[in-house]
């Protein structure tokens, strides 16, 4: 039975994973007359991220399914045994850049597949609205070198190298928000799209190894900074509950078939500028930052771009992002304590 009243019912996939395990603890906490459907590989992994939550075990607010969603009978498998879906939020996603570099295969099938089995469970239930989550890495080559911001509009223009392993993942993101619009434009399936800026603050996985993991690990251990690569590429940057609050938005208040850039454009900057705000304010100047660059591309990491990402089209949905870098690395460190 569709959501009556004020009580809707959420899927959410990816919850085992960093942004989709904090959106789902938001609803939970907030929205305790709503119900979370998660389908998930790791029924305990996914309790173990729960474990905090006592509605977990307390009421029936959560259910987790064992599924997979690059499965060609996922869509049917639950479909027959899930009740109504109002809304969806997509966020599975491989995350580890070394993944990417590993087995890009397993990647596009994850990035691709998993997408139209949500999106044909999507058109199935007749939802009210879907967001999927995808990055400012479909951007590609960007250059914002004379000032400007990229919105949304002026993705796909930048270049991303084909015969490369590390752009299955862009390029898988390509074709999953062409798969959105797709079945937006053929189907009517409601759905918008969030290019998520790089996301951190409190509870990040202890097993992260993004950049900003390891510079935060660093500042824990009082060890110096060391970067695999010049740094001299932008980042763009969002607290975790500001993206929370945005995704939220999205999908109650963003265009059907659209995309929204997900970022604190007051958090731009290099790599290396940020490590050397890493060291200076939160370590207090206890660090330093050093080169130690491998003859190989061996971490996995992304093409250097310049690319600054523009939030103003989410703020005109009455967004406003309110945590800084600073902020956001106390968070996390308070968490590894």
């Amino acid at each position: 039975m569709r959501g009556e009243g004020n009580m809707f019912t959420y899927l959410i996939t990816g919850s085992s994973g960093y942004i989709g395990s904090m959106l789902s603890k938001y609803l939970l906490e907030n929205e305790p007359d709503n119900k979370i459907v998660v389908p998930v590989r790791d029924i305990r992994r996914s309790k173990n991220r729960f474990r905090d939550i006592s509605v977990l075990t307390e009421t029936g607010h959560l259910r987790l399914f064992r599924a997979d969603l690059r499965d060609c009978n996922f869509p049917g498998y639950f479909y027959e045994k899930a009740d109504q879906i109002d809304y969806i939020l997509h966020c599975a996603s491989v995350t580890d850049s070394r993944e990417m570099v590993s087995h890009p295969v397993e990647v596009i099938q994850s990035i691709v597949n998993g997408t139209q089995n949500v999106l044909e469970l999507a058109r199935r239930y007749q939802i009210k609205s879907m967001v999927y989550l995808s990055s400012m890495e479909v951007y590609g080559e960007t250059d914002c070198s004379d000032g400007h911001r990229a919105a949304e509009d002026t993705a796909g223009a930048g270049k991303v190298e084909l015969l490369s392993a590390r752009s299955c993942y862009p390029l898988g993101k390509r074709m999953a928000e062409n798969l959105c619009y797709s079945y937006f434009k053929e189907y009517g399936v409601p759905v918008k799209i969030a290019r998520l800026s790089q996301t951190f603050g409190k509870g990040v996985p202890p097993t992260d190894n993004r950049v900003f993991s390891q510079f935060a690990r660093a500042v824990k251990a009082g060890e110096d900074i060391v970067l695999h690569t010049e740094g001299n590429s932008m980042g763009n940057y969002c607290g975790i509950d500001d993206v929370v609050s945005g995704i939220l938005t999205i999908l109650k208040q963003g265009k059907d078939g659209e995309a929204y850039n997900v970022v604190n454009e007051e958090n731009t900057m290099t790599i290396r500028q940020m490590a050397r705000l890493v060291a200076s304010q939160v370590a207090e100047g206890r660090i330093r930052v050093h080169t130690e660059i491998p003859p190989d591309n061996r971490y996995g990491y992304a093409v250097d771009t310049g690319l600054k990402l523009s939030g103003e089209k989410l703020m005109r949905l009455g967004w406003k992002p309110d945590k800084n870098l600073t902020d956001m690395y106390r968070e996390m460190l308070e968490d590894m304590r």
